[in-house]
């Protein structure tokens, strides 16, 4: 009982101290104001591939009344929504949803108009563009966007993050010669990722997809993926 208390604390300590050098900044030594510094950045990248798509189906509707248009287009909704749930690797939630009057040349109201989405998000890309054409006579696909799902993305940064620490740590001591001095020690550690900008979403015409069924072609690209380590090294004399 004891041990299994002391080894909880150990580890609870240990995990304290990881944190404490991943997340803040490390100054175990403080340097003196005379101290030449010199702040030095690193980074390490890669091109990941794609692997999540997020397709959106929108139906867009018409009526003489603001509610004829609302029950029509959330019997459209729950008729999609019932046959896009259940199945196993697709996300399958509501998207925006708006109704708005359309004027004629007098200001009066001509008709109301409705519009609603749904979106559909897997990394199984056959399986999701299979049944987004199925549902494509109600809903057609209004576009997609393709993604790096958050398990790969943490997977390469802990890749890069090894990278990126021994090119910091080669780009000081590089320094450190160059300058003449003996030697360096860390004064500031700071760690940060860079996401690629979100991906825009590829529309493809509705009435286009009203008609075909057959399922649309699903190809994921590539994002970039970096860490970086950005620091003050004190350089010591010889």
């Amino acid at each position: 009982m004891y041990r299994g208390v002391r080894n909880r604390k150990q580890f609870l300590a240990g995990l304290s101290l990881a944190l404490a050098v991943t997340v803040l900044p490390v100054a175990a030594y403080a340097a003196e104001p005379d101290e030449p510094r010199a702040s030095l950045s690193a980074e390490a990248s890669s091109e990941v591939g794609q692997d999540t798509v997020e397709i959106t189906l929108a139906a867009e509707l018409s009526g003489a009344s603001q509610t004829e248009v609302a029950e029509a287009l959330n019997q459209r909704l729950d008729s999609v929504m019932k046959q896009a749930k259940g199945h196993q690797g697709i996300e399958a939630r509501s998207g925006s949803y708006r109704i708005w009057p359309t004027t004629d040349r007098d200001g009066k109201i001509a008709e109301w108009r409705g519009q609603a989405e749904i979106l559909l998000e897997s990394q199984d890309f056959p399986a999701v563009s299979k049944l987004a054409a199925s549902l494509g006579d109600r809903m057609p696909i209004a576009g997609m966007a393709f993604s790096v799902s958050r398990e790969r993305r943490t997977a390469e940064e802990q890749k890069l993050l090894g990278q990126a620490v021994e090119a910091f740590k080669a780009r000081a001591q590089a320094l450190t010669q160059a300058l003449g001095f003996a030697s360096y020690r860390f004064h500031t550690i700071d760690l940060g990722g860079q996401d690629a900008m979100p991906p825009a979403p590829m529309p493809r015409m509705m009435s286009a997809m009203v008609a075909d069924k057959a399922a649309a072609p699903v190809e994921g690209g590539r994002e970039r993926v970096s860490v970086s380590v950005q620091g003050t090294i004190v350089l010591q004399p010889k």
